[in-house]
């Protein structure tokens, strides 16, 4: 790979400095595009070769775009979803994708660890009702993880790291893969973590007492998390999300808290978040506005705004594992 100074990279969102700092210091030509739309980049490209790409979210590599940059090398995502890029025209072209799901998975999983001990101890209730100067000891009774069974709904980077925080609380970690061979078909073979049992979904189903989803958003796992998937729960669940929003349908789990099926839920990502990721998208379907505002109204689900990958550590890891693959 050309690494000289006639090698250009466009960074396409803001990351963390120390990849941009890297690239330099190996001779290579980077340059802010992070106000550039996608007329505007192919318009630069006209003039300045475009070898490499840095993104987050906010563009769409679409085979279309793809198949305008014809110098194209490289893509380095920033984070662990690629469903902004199109792989299958990226794979044709013979451009390598990069992403860095080791720089943020241990944010994710302390975050999904913080929503679930959150929910079973009814933390922000408790802070919002000694607010209003009501002192409800026995209506905050928590529960205990210990005597729990945690499901994890897929095993990569984030599901495995998520396991890990779980070790020390003495819960039982099962855990759902369908893309890990002999998974589900064989629950004699194990994790690497001792805690941890590979299972299939449907002993998930059986035995599960909090589900937490590590899943990326592909067409097939979009809308996955819908009155059927829900209704197959033999006991009433906490549910996470810290993968996707478009993977759980909100009114379905609004329907399922409803019908006891649901117990609890915490959500860092929602349906409702715009493609960018960085904000909540124009809801003009009524009915998608109507299962929004019901979702407001719920104090049984608790909320954040797709922040459990964001922390300080992650924003330099994301950047320094990216010009580790890079550079390796």
């Amino acid at each position: 790979m050309a690494r000289g100074a006639d090698f250009h990279v466009w960074f396409l969102d803001t990351v963390h400095p120390v990849l941009q700092a890297r690239l330099e210091a190996a001779g290579m030509v980077c340059h802010d595009a992070t106000t550039l739309s996608r007329k505007k980049l192919l318009a630069a490209a006209q003039t300045t070769p475009v070898h490499a790409l840095v993104l987050r979210s906010r563009i769409r590599l679409t085979a279309e775009l793809l198949h305008a940059l014809p110098d194209l090398k490289w893509i380095a995502r920033s984070g662990s979803g690629l469903e902004n890029i199109d792989l299958d025209a990226a794979a044709k072209l013979g451009v390598k994708v990069h992403s860095s799901p080791e720089g943020n998975r241990d944010a994710v999983a302390e975050h999904a660890t913080g929503l679930l001990l959150n929910l079973l101890n009814h933390i922000q209730s408790g802070d919002a009702t000694i607010r209003e100067r009501q002192w409800l000891r026995e209506a905050h009774r928590g529960r205990e993880l210990k005597s729990m069974t945690v499901g994890i709904v897929g095993y990569g980077h984030m599901g495995h790291a998520f396991a890990q925080r779980l070790g020390g609380f003495g819960c039982r970690v099962l855990a759902y893969d369908k893309h890990k061979e002999g998974w589900g078909d064989n629950p004699s073979i194990m994790c690497p973590l001792s805690h941890v049992t590979p299972a299939s979904l449907e002993t998930l189903q059986a035995e599960a007492d909090v589900v937490s989803l590590h899943l990326p958003w592909t067409e097939e796992t979009k809308g996955l998390v819908d009155a059927a998937w829900l209704a197959k729960w033999a006991k009433p669940i906490v549910l996470l999300n810290t993968a996707r929003g478009p993977i759980v349908r909100t009114a379905s789990l609004l329907d399922a808290l409803d019908a006891g099926k649901v117990w609890r839920a915490g959500l860092d990502v929602l349906e409702f978040e715009g493609r960018s990721l960085e904000s909540l998208s124009e809801i003009t379907d009524p009915e998608a506005r109507a299962a929004f505002q019901r979702l407001l109204n719920d104090r049984r689900v608790l909320l954040t705004p797709h922040v459990a990958g964001w922390t300080e550590e992650s924003l330099v890891k994301l950047s320094a594992v990216l010009a580790d693959k890079i550079l390796g």
